[in-house]
């Protein structure tokens, strides 16, 4: 299931492993074990057990795991937060979801886990980057995110998680109507300028997109989520015309650098994100002056399209400098 109206580059990019996990390749049954044999000698944990913030929000560990997830789980959605005290993404993503746990009223729980502090549970996860969001439902994970998204993406990806487990979890559909205004955080005001990028994008007009985007990074260089999404929006228009038969096309002509570019667009979109940071390194080698550089940039701008931990992109960096110098 997904949540995102419109495709992601980013969550594209992550849906291979993501999707592995979900068909079962993730197996919590250790956990599950380990974590029953150290609670034996005391009394399971009730609502915030594993010594979260608040009934909703909990901070779960190998010991409290089956308490706090797998049984949780049996009656309302777990997002797991998979973060960390040095990583900078997890930090801008942790308090968006706590809000949005204090504001889901107990139809959803969060459960934040430090990988540092419990490696058997990132490993269980398979863990490569974070941050990583897997949503576990009846002891079993059902959906997941790599990243610090928006959010209002975010807010999407939970209520389409929400829409699919009501029917087979009535807590859910209690917790909600439970809920009171005055349970509710105050919401934020919108930012007009992300509001008008967002309409543009909606209707598929990538060009007012891409210049709303522009027009906020004009007066806020620094704006990290302007420039993520209008990378994403570059991108997302390229792919849309992207033709797969594009990378027969330059591997026939690994010489043409109009080719070599369609055709990285088109590996990405496809996701064949190696394959395309690798055409575009040789490329680069095989390359100079002008042509090189727009090579250079093409590649460097689908670098943007991920997180800056992801490996893939650390190992297409070093490749990179190497064919530059």
């Amino acid at each position: 299931m997904n949540g995102v109206s419109r495709p992601d580059p980013r969550q594209a990019a992550q849906s291979a492993a993501l999707s592995r996990a979900m068909a079962g390749a993730v197996d919590l049954s250790a956990l599950k074990a380990s974590s029953e044999a150290a609670a034996r000698p005391q009394a399971a944990p009730q609502a915030g057990g594993g010594g979260g913030d608040s009934r909703f929000v909990v901070d779960a560990t190998e010991q409290s795991f089956q308490a706090d997830v797998l049984e949780r789980s049996l009656q309302v959605p777990v997002v797991v937060d998979l973060w960390a005290e040095w990583c900078g993404p997890c930090k801008q993503l942790s308090p968006v979801l706590e809000r949005l746990a204090e504001a889901g009223n107990g139809a959803w729980i969060l459960a934040k886990v430090d990988v540092d502090a419990n490696p058997r549970i990132a490993q269980a996860f398979g863990v490569q980057s974070i941050p990583m969001v897997v949503a576990v439902a009846g002891g079993q994970p059902v959906d997941a995110f790599n990243g610090a998204l928006p959010e209002p993406q975010i807010r999407q990806w939970i209520a389409a998680l929400l829409d699919a487990l009501r029917e087979r979890m009535p807590a859910i559909g209690q917790a909600e109507a439970g809920a009171t205004a005055d349970d509710e955080p105050a919401e934020e005001p919108e930012d007009p300028r992300f509001t008008a990028a967002e309409d543009a994008l909606e209707r598929g007009d990538y060009p007012a997109a891409e210049a709303a985007y522009q027009q906020i990074l004009a007066v806020e260089p620094a704006n990290e989520q302007a420039g993520a999404a209008l990378a994403q929006v570059r991108f997302l228009a390229r792919a849309e015309a992207a033709d797969p038969s594009a990378i027969a096309r330059a591997d026939a002509a690994p010489d043409d650098v109009d080719a070599q570019l369609a055709a990285a667009d088109a590996e990405v979109a496809a996701d064949g994100v190696e394959a395309a940071f690798q055409r575009l390194v040789t490329a680069v080698g095989r390359t100079s002056g002008p042509d090189r550089d727009r090579v250079r940039e093409h590649l460097v701008g689908l670098f943007e399209l991920f997180p800056a931990d992801d490996p893939r992109v650390s190992t297409a960096r070093r490749a990179l400098a190497r064919a530059l110098f």
